[in-house]
């Protein structure tokens, strides 16, 4: 089992957004709206998570932030769905559609 200490995980958060930068900046402008849109659907684990951590929660404080973690991840996938609803309204054609 790794073990994972702070410094550990602060490298690893490092890491990931100079490779999240590296990786969106190099992204075409066109595909930025579906990879927002892909990428905030994919948060929705973080609703998975939030769950589990409330659901072993045994102080107060464990089931507070647990519950803000759940309405912050749940907010977060509902966004990603408003997203892709707009990105793909934006490729319906307007003909014969609204007046």
């Amino acid at each position: 089992m790794i073990e994972l200490t702070g410094f550990l995980a602060l490298y690893i958060v490092m890491l990931t957004a100079f490779v999240g930068i590296e990786i969106i900046s190099r992204v075409p402008v066109i595909l930025h709206t579906p990879l927002m849109s892909g990428s905030n659907f994919v948060h929705g684990i973080v609703v998975v998570g939030a769950m589990v951590a409330l659901g072993h929660a045994e102080t107060t404080l464990g089931q507070v932030i647990g519950f803000i973690g759940v309405a912050l991840g749940a907010g977060n996938a509902v966004g990603g769905y408003v997203v892709t609803e707009r990105m793909l309204d934006m490729f319906k054609s307007s003909k014969g559609g609204k007046a």
